[in-house]
């Protein structure tokens, strides 16, 4: 959006165009500019009055009805010497009055219609910023509706843990269970209020030359207990020496998220792919794919809405973050299911220069 400082400055500019744009126009009229080059030719002074309509249309369409009345009427009046002066000549002041007559049609008829071209944007802009609001006012009650489910749930837990600590019956095997309990529901809703902090005010991004195929490697090492634990396969297709133009970190939390979410998805037996590689266009290519239950269509419509989840457990925030830190990097995800057959994430980099 424009600052009024800078409004009151292109309005200014456009009245200096203006004004030089019914200078030259009015000078031509008279003939000071074609009359030294042609001469007096009838034909050519024809062509001059027609001039006179480029700033009228010009003024209407940057001001509105009042540009081009106003346009209308000071050409007008510079033109009064001019019309005095077609009196001696046989018909010369009607047609100069019919001339501006038009002037005054046009700058009326093109001002109405920017007119009304400009209220209609308005109303729309207007309605825009009121859905905009509305929608900010949306995701707000829903960003609190999920805090407070996403919390309420372990502090019920840690509450009862706590009561069953304080029971000196109890025996000191069971106060470890419990004090356990605890601190797992206290590290659950502090993971579950870094992804609202992450979504609400996300970090600074900081873009380095990157080696995603060392990185892509290394997160797979992270996540390798747990899918042998859960009795998956893991198959990797990865090219060495993928550079890209990143933040380690943050596409990190990309690989962690659409792997945890192929395991969560997937059931022992299945098996989870990853591939990196380059295309034609030298962009980068991560994919992502699960085995697993996959999606419907209108799931995967829904998939990358803050809040969202077919999960039991969950913000419903981890592809929402995806997407935007993928977008910040100028990059482009998509994703792919079907239903019993799996679910495939496929994330387009731009390429570097190695």
């Amino acid at each position: 959006m424009l600052k009024y400082s800078e409004v009151i400055q292109d309005k200014r500019t456009k009245l200096v165009i203006l004004i030089v744009i019914t200078s030259l126009t009015v000078a031509i009229h008279y003939g000071w500019l074609t009359d030294w080059l042609f001469g007096h030719v009838h034909w050519i002074h024809a062509l001059h009055s027609r001039f006179c309509y480029i700033p009228i249309v010009i003024a209407a369409s940057w001001f509105g009805l009042r540009g081009g009345v106003f346009s209308a009427t000071a050409i007008s009046l510079l033109i009064l010497p001019y019309l005095f002066g077609s009196i001696s000549e046989e018909g010369g002041l009607s047609l100069e009055l019919v001339e501006i007559f038009f002037y005054y049609a046009i700058g009326i008829l093109i001002g109405a219609l920017v007119d009304r071209e400009m209220q209609a944007r308005q109303k729309h802009e207007k309605m825009q910023l009121q859905l905009e609001r509305s929608q900010r006012l949306s995701l707000v009650g829903q960003m609190a509706a999920g805090v407070a489910h996403e919390i309420k749930n372990p502090l019920a837990s840690i509450k009862g843990a706590l009561e069953i600590l304080g029971d000196e019956k109890v025996a000191r095997s069971d106060q470890d269970e419990f004090r356990e309990i605890g601190f797992k529901e206290v590290k659950r809703i502090d993971s579950t209020i870094s992804e609202f902090l992450e979504f609400a005010r996300p970090k600074e991004t900081k873009k380095q030359k990157l080696d995603l195929s060392a990185s892509l490697e290394t997160s797979l090492k992270q996540l390798q207990p747990q899918v042998t634990k859960a009795g998956m396969q893991l198959r990797t297709s990865i090219d060495r020496g993928v550079h890209v133009l990143g933040d380690q970190e943050k596409l990190h939390q990309v690989v962690l998220n659409l792997l945890l979410n192929a395991i969560e998805a997937s059931q022992a037996g299945d098996f989870i792919s990853v591939s990196l590689a380059r295309n034609s266009s030298k962009e980068t290519i991560l994919s992502i794919s699960d085995s697993g239950k996959g999606m419907t269509p209108s799931e995967i419509g829904q998939a990358f809405d803050p809040f969202y989840t077919t999960k039991t457990t969950g913000t419903g925030l981890g592809l929402s973050i995806v997407k935007s830190i993928v977008e910040v990097h100028d990059g482009r995800i998509e994703m792919t299911s079907e239903q019993h057959k799996g679910t495939r994430a496929i994330i387009t980099l731009p390429g570097i220069k190695e």
